[in-house]
């Protein structure tokens, strides 16, 4: 696999944690017991600290980028290893 294919990888696997890791952890001022600055939504996180959300997902991309390329390069599993459903008899198929 090409460094800049192993790269692109990680860049989607990279963006795709960060966003599943925005909403853990995440405090609103009511939970932290904080009064609300005017025009505020109630949703708001009190303390925003994104630092930490890009160091998860940093690891968490670099951990599963070096899964995928191993599982590239060995082939400890494929498409056809995840096909689950059962084949279609052949009468239905048209195969004779």
């Amino acid at each position: 696999m090409q460094l800049t294919s192993i790269l692109a990888v990680y860049f989607l696997i990279w963006v795709m944690s960060a966003f599943i890791m925005l909403p853990f952890g995440v405090r609103t001022s009511e939970e932290a017991g904080e009064a609300l600055v005017p025009g505020q939504a109630e949703s708001a996180p009190s303390n925003f600290k994104p630092g930490r959300i890009l160091v998860r997902a940093t690891l968490v991309a670099i951990v599963l980028t070096t899964l995928f390329v191993l599982n590239y390069e060995y082939g400890w599993l494929s498409a056809s290893d995840l096909d689950i459903l059962p084949k279609p008899p052949s009468s239905l198929t048209g195969a004779d």
